[in-house]
């Protein structure tokens, strides 16, 4: 695989690569399992309210100018398949600001909710804040770490003491 020409190190290589589960998926259903420039137009459930059908676009095109980051409009085509699993996988925008707005919550100058690190208090007596919507987009782990340490914070509130780690 090489690199094209407007691609030279120490940028981060785009060559076309398949993992191993990708690979596999490959073999056993006969293409790449991976769709590109798609977007979900609706899904259709059964009688039972279970997903049973993803209608989606699909743009043709490379989908980016060099000039410039945003997309390109290309003509999408439509395609309709069998689905019984969705998984939405979507870039993080901050916490949604309609309930922050509702709960009268104090924010961060990047929208994030107000709450120091450790105790996880926010500007309204009794609601707490941890994990992304309060330190902004972030690695999962800290998400855990956040979301345990707050609910020590939260035991300490309502029960005067905590036993929580």
């Amino acid at each position: 695989m090489e690199r094209a020409g407007d691609n030279p190190w120490p940028e981060w290589p785009k060559v076309y690569r398949l993992d191993y589960g990708q690979e596999e998926a490959a073999a056993m259903f006969g293409s790449d399992p991976r769709v590109y420039l798609t977007t979900a137009k609706k899904f259709v459930g059964d009688e039972a309210g279970q997903v049973k059908e993803a209608h989606s676009s699909k743009s043709s095109g490379s989908g980016t100018t060099k000039a410039s980051s945003c997309r390109r409009k290309f003509p999408a085509r439509t395609r309709c398949g069998p689905a019984q699993l969705v998984l939405l996988a979507m870039g993080f925008l901050g916490p949604e600001q309609p309930l922050l707005d509702a709960l009268g919550v104090q924010r961060d100058p990047r929208s994030n909710v107000k709450a120091d690190y450790g105790n996880y208090a926010t500007s309204i007596k009794g609601v707490f804040a941890a994990g992304d919507c309060r330190r902004g987009q972030s690695l999962i782990v800290w998400a855990f770490h956040e979301g345990r340490v707050a609910a020590r914070a939260c035991d300490q509130y309502l029960m005067g003491a905590t036993d929580l780690p």
